[in-house]
């Protein structure tokens, strides 16, 4: 298991690799909160412990690597929304 985080705007994304429980290999994993001060307040704004309907991954490094994106894609697409 290996997890990291990183601040993106007024969120911070929270990312794993987990061991699949079936077989070698990794799962990955998030959650994106919106961060205090925030306008709408903090919270969990998406959360998903088998993305891509839990894809083993090869390596733990890959998993958090796709996880890191996948957040970042929700981040700004929900960005997108919020500004139409």
């Amino acid at each position: 298991m290996r997890f990291d985080e990183c601040r993106e705007g007024d969120y911070r994304i929270y990312v794993g690799a987990l061991d699949a429980p079936r077989g070698a290999g990794y799962i990955a994993a998030l959650v994106v909160r919106r961060e205090r001060g925030a306008p709408t307040g903090a919270g969990d704004a998406f959360r998903d412990d088998s993305l891509a309907c839990g894809y083993r991954w090869g390596s733990a490094d890959e998993a958090i690597r796709y996880a890191m994106n996948r957040a970042r894609e929700l981040i700004r697409s929900r960005s997108t929304m919020l500004t139409c």
